[in-house]
Protein backbone atom coordinates (compact mmCIF):
# COMPACT_ATOMS: atom_id res chain seq x y z
CA UNK A 1 0.00 0.00 0.00
CA UNK A 2 1.05 3.86 -0.70
CA UNK A 3 2.68 5.17 2.21
CA UNK A 4 0.49 7.81 4.47
CA UNK A 5 0.89 11.39 2.88
CA UNK A 6 2.05 14.84 4.68
CA UNK A 7 -1.07 17.71 3.78
CA UNK A 8 -0.11 19.69 1.17
CA UNK A 9 0.91 16.44 -1.39
CA UNK A 10 -2.19 15.17 0.02
CA UNK A 11 -4.90 17.59 -0.33
CA UNK A 12 -3.74 17.99 -4.20
CA UNK A 13 -4.02 14.26 -4.96
CA UNK A 14 -7.64 14.42 -3.46
CA UNK A 15 -8.24 16.81 -5.67
CA UNK A 16 -6.68 15.13 -9.04
CA UNK A 17 -8.26 11.69 -7.70
CA UNK A 18 -11.74 13.41 -7.57
CA UNK A 19 -11.94 16.04 -10.52
CA UNK A 20 -15.20 15.55 -12.31
CA UNK A 21 -15.73 16.46 -15.90
CA UNK A 22 -18.83 18.63 -14.42
CA UNK A 23 -16.70 20.35 -12.02
CA UNK A 24 -14.90 22.23 -15.41
CA UNK A 25 -16.48 26.41 -15.63
CA UNK A 26 -17.34 26.82 -19.34
CA UNK A 27 -14.28 29.10 -19.66
CA UNK A 28 -11.93 26.47 -18.02
CA UNK A 29 -13.64 23.92 -21.21
CA UNK A 30 -12.93 26.15 -23.48
CA UNK A 31 -9.75 27.42 -23.43
CA UNK A 32 -8.31 23.37 -22.60
CA UNK A 33 -10.08 22.25 -25.70
CA UNK A 34 -8.32 25.01 -27.65
CA UNK A 35 -4.74 23.68 -25.54
CA UNK A 36 -5.56 20.68 -27.51
CA UNK A 37 -6.62 21.77 -30.68
CA UNK A 38 -3.14 23.94 -30.65
CA UNK A 39 -0.82 21.39 -29.22
CA UNK A 40 -1.80 19.02 -31.36
CA UNK A 41 -1.28 20.94 -34.54
CA UNK A 42 2.09 21.65 -33.61
CA UNK A 43 2.90 17.54 -32.61
CA UNK A 44 1.86 16.81 -36.54
CA UNK A 45 3.70 19.59 -37.74
CA UNK A 46 6.54 19.07 -35.15
CA UNK A 47 6.05 15.01 -36.03
CA UNK A 48 8.91 15.47 -39.89
CA UNK A 49 10.97 17.72 -37.43
CA UNK A 50 14.93 16.39 -37.68
CA UNK A 51 15.04 16.09 -33.83
CA UNK A 52 12.31 14.03 -33.97
CA UNK A 53 13.29 11.38 -36.92
CA UNK A 54 16.57 11.23 -35.08
CA UNK A 55 15.02 10.22 -31.52
CA UNK A 56 12.21 7.28 -33.23
CA UNK A 57 15.18 6.24 -35.83
CA UNK A 58 17.16 5.42 -32.28
CA UNK A 59 14.01 3.93 -30.86
CA UNK A 60 13.38 1.91 -33.63
CA UNK A 61 16.61 0.83 -34.23
CA UNK A 62 17.07 -0.36 -30.18
CA UNK A 63 14.28 -2.34 -30.52
CA UNK A 64 11.07 -0.18 -29.41
CA UNK A 65 8.31 -2.85 -28.58
CA UNK A 66 4.86 -2.70 -29.70
CA UNK A 67 1.62 -1.74 -28.10
CA UNK A 68 -1.91 0.35 -28.27
CA UNK A 69 -0.57 3.45 -28.41
CA UNK A 70 -0.01 5.59 -32.19
CA UNK A 71 2.99 7.47 -33.01
CA UNK A 72 1.83 10.91 -34.74
CA UNK A 73 2.59 11.33 -37.93
CA UNK A 74 4.32 8.18 -38.22
CA UNK A 75 1.49 5.26 -37.33
CA UNK A 76 3.52 2.87 -35.96
CA UNK A 77 1.52 1.84 -32.03
CA UNK A 78 3.99 1.20 -29.33
CA UNK A 79 3.93 1.34 -25.79
CA UNK A 80 2.55 4.54 -23.91
CA UNK A 81 5.64 5.74 -22.97
CA UNK A 82 7.13 5.78 -25.66
CA UNK A 83 4.56 7.58 -27.64
CA UNK A 84 4.26 9.89 -24.85
CA UNK A 85 7.58 10.55 -25.22
CA UNK A 86 8.19 10.69 -29.15
CA UNK A 87 4.68 12.47 -29.27
CA UNK A 88 5.49 15.18 -26.16
CA UNK A 89 8.92 15.56 -28.23
CA UNK A 90 7.00 16.25 -31.76
CA UNK A 91 4.75 18.93 -29.59
CA UNK A 92 7.76 20.99 -29.07
CA UNK A 93 10.17 20.81 -31.42
CA UNK A 94 8.51 23.79 -33.17
CA UNK A 95 8.59 25.48 -29.82
CA UNK A 96 5.32 26.70 -30.84
CA UNK A 97 3.28 24.96 -28.38
CA UNK A 98 1.76 27.36 -25.54
CA UNK A 99 2.91 28.42 -22.16
CA UNK A 100 1.48 29.17 -18.69
CA UNK A 101 3.42 32.36 -18.18
CA UNK A 102 2.80 31.69 -13.82
CA UNK A 103 5.60 29.49 -14.07
CA UNK A 104 7.30 29.73 -17.41
CA UNK A 105 6.55 26.72 -18.64
CA UNK A 106 4.79 24.71 -21.68
CA UNK A 107 2.04 22.53 -19.90
CA UNK A 108 0.43 20.90 -22.72
CA UNK A 109 3.09 19.61 -24.50
CA UNK A 110 3.87 17.29 -20.94
CA UNK A 111 0.18 16.84 -20.43
CA UNK A 112 -1.30 15.88 -23.73
CA UNK A 113 1.15 13.14 -25.07
CA UNK A 114 0.58 11.16 -22.10
CA UNK A 115 -3.31 11.11 -22.12
CA UNK A 116 -3.57 10.55 -25.41
CA UNK A 117 -1.32 7.78 -25.33
CA UNK A 118 -3.57 5.92 -22.53
CA UNK A 119 -6.50 7.28 -24.01
CA UNK A 120 -5.49 4.70 -26.59
CA UNK A 121 -5.07 1.79 -24.17
CA UNK A 122 -7.82 1.90 -21.95
CA UNK A 123 -10.50 3.67 -24.70
CA UNK A 124 -11.18 6.77 -23.27
CA UNK A 125 -13.91 9.38 -24.04
CA UNK A 126 -13.27 12.70 -24.95
CA UNK A 127 -14.85 14.11 -21.75
CA UNK A 128 -12.27 11.56 -20.02
CA UNK A 129 -9.40 12.89 -21.80
CA UNK A 130 -10.64 16.88 -21.26
CA UNK A 131 -11.09 16.05 -17.26
CA UNK A 132 -7.56 14.59 -17.03
CA UNK A 133 -5.66 17.04 -19.19
CA UNK A 134 -6.97 19.32 -16.99
CA UNK A 135 -6.06 17.56 -13.90
CA UNK A 136 -2.39 17.63 -15.19
CA UNK A 137 -2.61 21.04 -16.03
CA UNK A 138 -3.87 22.59 -12.96
CA UNK A 139 -1.48 20.48 -11.19
CA UNK A 140 1.51 21.14 -12.97
CA UNK A 141 0.98 24.88 -12.72
CA UNK A 142 0.47 24.39 -8.92
CA UNK A 143 3.79 22.67 -8.57
CA UNK A 144 5.91 25.15 -10.83
CA UNK A 145 4.14 28.04 -8.30
CA UNK A 146 5.44 25.71 -5.04
CA UNK A 147 9.03 25.64 -6.41
CA UNK A 148 8.58 29.67 -6.77
CA UNK A 149 10.51 31.95 -9.64
CA UNK A 150 14.45 30.81 -8.29
CA UNK A 151 13.70 27.11 -10.29
CA UNK A 152 14.15 28.25 -13.19
CA UNK A 153 16.44 31.13 -12.18
CA UNK A 154 18.86 28.49 -11.53
CA UNK A 155 18.96 26.77 -14.49
CA UNK A 156 15.99 23.92 -14.62
CA UNK A 157 13.43 23.73 -17.53
CA UNK A 158 10.54 24.24 -16.01
CA UNK A 159 8.39 22.16 -18.52
CA UNK A 160 11.15 19.39 -17.40
CA UNK A 161 10.35 19.42 -14.29
CA UNK A 162 6.48 20.34 -13.26
CA UNK A 163 6.08 19.23 -16.63
CA UNK A 164 6.59 15.20 -15.39
CA UNK A 165 4.08 15.95 -12.33
CA UNK A 166 1.60 17.46 -14.58
CA UNK A 167 1.40 14.45 -16.91
CA UNK A 168 1.55 11.86 -13.46
CA UNK A 169 -1.39 13.59 -12.46
CA UNK A 170 -3.34 13.37 -15.91
CA UNK A 171 -2.26 9.65 -16.04
CA UNK A 172 -3.35 9.20 -12.79
CA UNK A 173 -6.69 10.51 -13.56
CA UNK A 174 -7.19 8.89 -16.76
CA UNK A 175 -6.05 5.52 -14.57
CA UNK A 176 -8.60 6.04 -12.52
CA UNK A 177 -6.18 6.05 -9.70
CA UNK A 178 -7.44 6.58 -5.79
CA UNK A 179 -5.73 9.63 -4.13
CA UNK A 180 -2.92 7.73 -2.25
CA UNK A 181 -2.04 5.99 -5.44
CA UNK A 182 -1.97 9.55 -7.03
CA UNK A 183 -0.10 10.92 -4.60
CA UNK A 184 2.66 7.61 -5.07
CA UNK A 185 2.58 8.63 -9.04
CA UNK A 186 3.34 12.14 -8.05
CA UNK A 187 6.16 10.65 -6.19
CA UNK A 188 7.93 8.83 -8.62
CA UNK A 189 7.32 11.53 -11.04
CA UNK A 190 9.23 14.03 -8.79
CA UNK A 191 12.27 11.53 -8.68
CA UNK A 192 12.66 11.43 -12.58
CA UNK A 193 12.63 15.26 -12.80
CA UNK A 194 15.42 16.79 -14.84
CA UNK A 195 15.97 19.42 -17.69
CA UNK A 196 18.39 22.59 -18.11
CA UNK A 197 18.19 25.39 -20.08
CA UNK A 198 21.54 25.27 -20.87
CA UNK A 199 20.25 22.80 -23.32
CA UNK A 200 18.31 25.26 -25.12
CA UNK A 201 18.58 25.81 -29.11
CA UNK A 202 19.69 22.04 -29.22
CA UNK A 203 17.38 18.78 -29.73
CA UNK A 204 17.35 18.28 -25.96
CA UNK A 205 15.00 20.94 -25.08
CA UNK A 206 12.03 18.90 -27.34
CA UNK A 207 13.34 15.74 -25.56
CA UNK A 208 12.89 17.49 -22.28
CA UNK A 209 9.36 18.01 -23.01
CA UNK A 210 8.45 14.38 -24.33
CA UNK A 211 10.64 13.18 -21.40
CA UNK A 212 8.36 14.12 -18.75
CA UNK A 213 5.11 13.37 -20.72
CA UNK A 214 6.81 9.83 -20.52
CA UNK A 215 8.01 10.10 -17.10
CA UNK A 216 4.70 10.64 -16.26
CA UNK A 217 3.33 8.10 -17.95
CA UNK A 218 5.31 5.38 -16.25
CA UNK A 219 5.00 7.22 -12.69
CA UNK A 220 1.04 7.05 -12.70
CA UNK A 221 1.50 2.79 -14.66
CA UNK A 222 4.47 2.00 -11.73
CA UNK A 223 1.66 3.43 -8.91
CA UNK A 224 -1.06 1.33 -10.04
CA UNK A 225 1.42 -1.23 -9.95
CA UNK A 226 2.12 -0.67 -6.48
CA UNK A 227 5.25 0.76 -6.61
CA UNK A 228 6.33 3.20 -3.77
CA UNK A 229 7.94 6.65 -3.46
CA UNK A 230 8.54 9.48 -0.71
CA UNK A 231 4.75 11.13 -0.14
CA UNK A 232 5.94 14.41 0.00
CA UNK A 233 7.81 14.76 -2.69
CA UNK A 234 7.96 18.44 -2.21
CA UNK A 235 7.87 18.91 1.50
CA UNK A 236 9.74 15.91 2.51
CA UNK A 237 13.50 16.70 3.21
CA UNK A 238 15.93 16.57 0.03
CA UNK A 239 12.88 16.01 -2.28
CA UNK A 240 11.79 18.78 -4.99
CA UNK A 241 11.08 21.24 -2.92
CA UNK A 242 14.79 21.41 -0.97
CA UNK A 243 16.27 20.42 -4.22
CA UNK A 244 15.28 22.37 -6.83
CA UNK A 245 13.96 25.50 -5.33
CA UNK A 246 15.45 28.80 -2.68
CA UNK A 247 11.64 29.35 -1.39
CA UNK A 248 9.47 26.06 -1.87
CA UNK A 249 5.73 27.03 -0.93
CA UNK A 250 4.19 23.93 0.09
CA UNK A 251 0.66 25.68 0.38
CA UNK A 252 0.42 26.01 -3.52
CA UNK A 253 -0.50 22.65 -3.92
CA UNK A 254 -3.25 23.00 -1.33
CA UNK A 255 -5.23 26.14 -3.19
CA UNK A 256 -8.22 24.38 -4.39
CA UNK A 257 -8.99 24.10 -8.13
CA UNK A 258 -12.27 25.78 -8.00
CA UNK A 259 -10.25 28.70 -5.95
CA UNK A 260 -8.17 29.47 -8.94
CA UNK A 261 -7.97 27.94 -12.57
CA UNK A 262 -4.97 28.50 -13.92
CA UNK A 263 -5.72 27.10 -17.52
CA UNK A 264 -8.18 30.08 -19.03
CA UNK A 265 -4.49 32.31 -18.23
CA UNK A 266 -3.26 30.07 -20.84
CA UNK A 267 -0.50 32.09 -23.61
CA UNK A 268 -0.73 30.66 -26.99
CA UNK A 269 1.65 31.55 -29.32
CA UNK A 270 1.52 33.50 -32.58
CA UNK A 271 5.01 33.48 -33.65
CA UNK A 272 7.40 30.58 -34.18
CA UNK A 273 9.75 31.18 -31.57
CA UNK A 274 10.58 31.67 -28.03
CA UNK A 275 7.86 32.78 -26.03
CA UNK A 276 10.28 35.38 -24.12
CA UNK A 277 10.95 36.73 -27.86
CA UNK A 278 7.43 37.59 -28.79
CA UNK A 279 6.98 41.11 -26.41
CA UNK A 280 10.18 42.30 -28.97
CA UNK A 281 8.42 40.97 -32.40
CA UNK A 282 5.35 42.21 -31.64
CA UNK A 283 7.21 45.67 -31.28
CA UNK A 284 9.45 45.38 -34.50
CA UNK A 285 6.42 44.09 -36.33
CA UNK A 286 4.51 47.47 -35.22
CA UNK A 287 7.97 49.09 -35.99
CA UNK A 288 7.89 47.79 -40.19
CA UNK A 289 5.18 49.78 -39.93
CA UNK A 290 6.16 52.39 -39.22
CA UNK A 291 10.13 52.50 -40.79
CA UNK A 292 11.35 50.82 -43.64
CA UNK A 293 14.17 48.11 -42.21
CA UNK A 294 16.78 50.03 -44.78
CA UNK A 295 16.54 53.24 -42.65
CA UNK A 296 16.93 51.46 -39.12
CA UNK A 297 20.81 52.49 -37.81
CA UNK A 298 20.16 50.94 -34.23
CA UNK A 299 17.91 48.91 -32.34
CA UNK A 300 17.44 48.50 -28.84
CA UNK A 301 15.54 46.13 -26.80
CA UNK A 302 15.15 46.25 -23.17
CA UNK A 303 13.66 43.34 -21.77
CA UNK A 304 13.21 41.66 -18.24
CA UNK A 305 17.34 40.42 -16.76
CA UNK A 306 16.05 36.83 -16.81
CA UNK A 307 15.60 36.89 -20.82
CA UNK A 308 19.45 37.20 -21.04
CA UNK A 309 19.71 33.56 -19.75
CA UNK A 310 16.82 31.93 -21.80
CA UNK A 311 16.58 33.72 -25.19
CA UNK A 312 19.73 35.49 -25.56
CA UNK A 313 21.89 33.51 -28.37
CA UNK A 314 23.98 36.38 -30.22
CA UNK A 315 24.96 34.25 -33.13
CA UNK A 316 22.55 31.35 -33.83
CA UNK A 317 23.99 28.36 -36.02
CA UNK A 318 21.10 26.88 -36.32
CA UNK A 319 17.10 27.16 -36.49
CA UNK A 320 16.61 25.97 -32.73
CA UNK A 321 18.82 28.93 -31.71
CA UNK A 322 17.37 31.31 -33.95
CA UNK A 323 14.46 31.08 -31.74
CA UNK A 324 16.17 31.67 -28.80
CA UNK A 325 18.07 35.16 -30.12
CA UNK A 326 16.31 38.13 -29.53
CA UNK A 327 18.52 39.77 -32.07
CA UNK A 328 17.77 37.47 -34.71
CA UNK A 329 13.88 37.23 -33.83
CA UNK A 330 13.27 40.89 -33.72
CA UNK A 331 15.38 41.45 -36.86
CA UNK A 332 13.86 38.85 -38.93
CA UNK A 333 10.38 40.31 -38.07
CA UNK A 334 11.45 43.94 -38.95
CA UNK A 335 13.02 42.84 -42.17
CA UNK A 336 10.29 39.98 -43.32
CA UNK A 337 6.94 41.12 -41.50
CA UNK A 338 7.03 37.26 -41.10
CA UNK A 339 7.38 35.21 -37.84
CA UNK A 340 5.95 31.86 -38.95
CA UNK A 341 8.11 28.57 -39.58
CA UNK A 342 9.82 30.00 -43.12
CA UNK A 343 11.31 32.91 -40.53
CA UNK A 344 13.55 30.26 -39.41
CA UNK A 345 14.84 28.07 -42.21
CA UNK A 346 18.57 28.02 -43.33
CA UNK A 347 17.85 31.01 -46.28
CA UNK A 348 16.92 33.18 -43.88
CA UNK A 349 19.27 32.12 -41.40
CA UNK A 350 22.45 32.96 -43.25
CA UNK A 351 20.48 36.23 -45.57
CA UNK A 352 23.32 38.55 -45.15
CA UNK A 353 21.29 41.57 -44.72
CA UNK A 354 19.25 40.15 -42.14
CA UNK A 355 22.91 38.90 -40.45
CA UNK A 356 23.67 42.59 -40.90
CA UNK A 357 20.78 44.21 -39.12
CA UNK A 358 20.79 41.68 -36.27
CA UNK A 359 23.99 42.77 -35.65
CA UNK A 360 23.12 46.61 -35.08
CA UNK A 361 20.26 44.92 -32.31
CA UNK A 362 21.30 45.57 -28.66
CA UNK A 363 19.65 43.61 -25.96
CA UNK A 364 19.38 45.46 -22.45
CA UNK A 365 18.50 44.06 -19.32
CA UNK A 366 15.82 45.84 -17.43
CA UNK A 367 14.13 44.86 -14.63
CA UNK A 368 11.24 47.71 -15.04
CA UNK A 369 10.00 45.95 -17.90
CA UNK A 370 7.42 43.32 -17.29
CA UNK A 371 7.64 39.95 -17.24
CA UNK A 372 6.57 38.88 -20.66
CA UNK A 373 7.23 42.75 -22.43
CA UNK A 374 9.77 44.51 -24.57
CA UNK A 375 10.79 47.96 -25.11
CA UNK A 376 12.05 48.84 -28.25
CA UNK A 377 13.91 51.63 -29.84
CA UNK A 378 14.83 52.43 -33.08
CA UNK A 379 17.22 54.90 -34.24
CA UNK A 380 17.16 55.44 -37.64
CA UNK A 381 19.79 56.86 -40.22
CA UNK A 382 18.52 60.79 -40.31
CA UNK A 383 18.66 60.73 -36.66
CA UNK A 384 14.84 59.47 -35.79
CA UNK A 385 14.00 58.01 -33.29
CA UNK A 386 10.84 55.87 -32.25
CA UNK A 387 10.05 53.85 -29.42
CA UNK A 388 7.34 51.52 -29.02
CA UNK A 389 6.58 48.59 -25.93
CA UNK A 390 4.06 45.48 -26.17
CA UNK A 391 3.23 42.67 -23.61
CA UNK A 392 2.37 39.54 -24.57
CA UNK A 393 1.76 38.44 -21.01
CA UNK A 394 -2.05 38.71 -21.25
CA UNK A 395 -4.27 36.15 -23.06
CA UNK A 396 -5.88 36.95 -26.05
CA UNK A 397 -9.36 35.90 -25.36
CA UNK A 398 -9.18 38.66 -22.43
CA UNK A 399 -9.73 41.27 -24.89
CA UNK A 400 -11.54 38.89 -27.94
CA UNK A 401 -12.42 35.41 -27.18
CA UNK A 402 -13.09 34.97 -30.95
CA UNK A 403 -9.74 36.67 -32.13
CA UNK A 404 -8.29 33.85 -29.96
CA UNK A 405 -10.22 31.15 -31.59
CA UNK A 406 -9.59 32.34 -34.92
CA UNK A 407 -5.81 32.21 -34.33
CA UNK A 408 -5.60 28.64 -33.29
CA UNK A 409 -8.02 27.36 -36.14
CA UNK A 410 -5.69 29.26 -38.70
CA UNK A 411 -2.64 28.37 -37.06
CA UNK A 412 -3.60 24.76 -37.06
CA UNK A 413 -4.56 24.32 -40.97
CA UNK A 414 -1.02 26.05 -41.49
CA UNK A 415 0.56 23.45 -39.55
CA UNK A 416 -1.58 20.46 -40.39
CA UNK A 417 -2.21 20.76 -43.96
CA UNK A 418 1.00 20.52 -45.74
CA UNK A 419 0.77 17.12 -43.36
CA UNK A 420 -2.40 15.32 -44.13
CA UNK A 421 -4.16 18.12 -46.69
CA UNK A 422 -7.25 19.90 -46.28
CA UNK A 423 -9.84 16.81 -45.82
CA UNK A 424 -8.24 14.96 -42.89
CA UNK A 425 -7.02 18.69 -41.36
CA UNK A 426 -11.12 19.90 -41.19
CA UNK A 427 -11.88 15.78 -39.38
CA UNK A 428 -9.19 16.78 -36.82
CA UNK A 429 -10.89 20.51 -36.70
CA UNK A 430 -14.62 19.20 -36.23
CA UNK A 431 -13.22 16.29 -33.79
CA UNK A 432 -11.85 19.34 -31.47
CA UNK A 433 -15.00 20.98 -31.83
CA UNK A 434 -17.10 18.48 -30.24
CA UNK A 435 -14.38 16.73 -27.75
CA UNK A 436 -16.56 16.43 -24.78
CA UNK A 437 -19.14 14.51 -26.84
CA UNK A 438 -16.73 12.10 -28.43
CA UNK A 439 -17.14 8.24 -27.56
CA UNK A 440 -13.60 7.73 -28.57
CA UNK A 441 -10.81 10.15 -27.66
CA UNK A 442 -8.71 8.28 -30.35
CA UNK A 443 -10.95 10.25 -33.26
CA UNK A 444 -8.63 13.30 -32.12
CA UNK A 445 -5.57 11.28 -33.86
CA UNK A 446 -4.88 11.67 -37.79
CA UNK A 447 -6.35 8.85 -40.02
CA UNK A 448 -4.20 9.71 -42.96
CA UNK A 449 -0.87 8.50 -44.22
CA UNK A 450 -0.95 6.47 -41.36
CA UNK A 451 -0.31 3.04 -43.43
CA UNK A 452 3.23 2.10 -41.51
CA UNK A 453 3.60 -1.39 -39.75
CA UNK A 454 3.59 -1.92 -36.35
CA UNK A 455 7.19 -2.18 -35.06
Amino acid sequence: MPMANPAPEAALAQQIATLRYDDLPAPVVTVATQCLLDVLGVTIAGASEPTVARLRDTLWATGIAPGKATVVGDGRRTRATEAALLNGTAGHALDFDDVAGAISAHPSVAVFPAVLALAEECSASGRALLTAFVAGYETEVRVGLALGTSHYARGFHTTATVGALGAAAAAAHLLELDAAHTATALGIAATQTGGLKGMFGTDCKPFHAGRASSAGVLAAQLAAGGFTATPGFLSHPQTMGDALSEEPDSAQLTVPFADRWHVPDTLFKAHAACYLTHGAIEAALALRSIVAPADVDRIEVRVPPGHLAACNILDPQTRLQAKFSLRFVTAAALSTGRTDESTFDDARLWDDRLRLLAARVDVVPDSTVAPYAAVLTATTRDGGRHRLSRDTGRPRWTRDPAEQQDLLVTKFRALVEPVFGPVETERLLDALADLPRLARATDLLPQAGHSAPTP
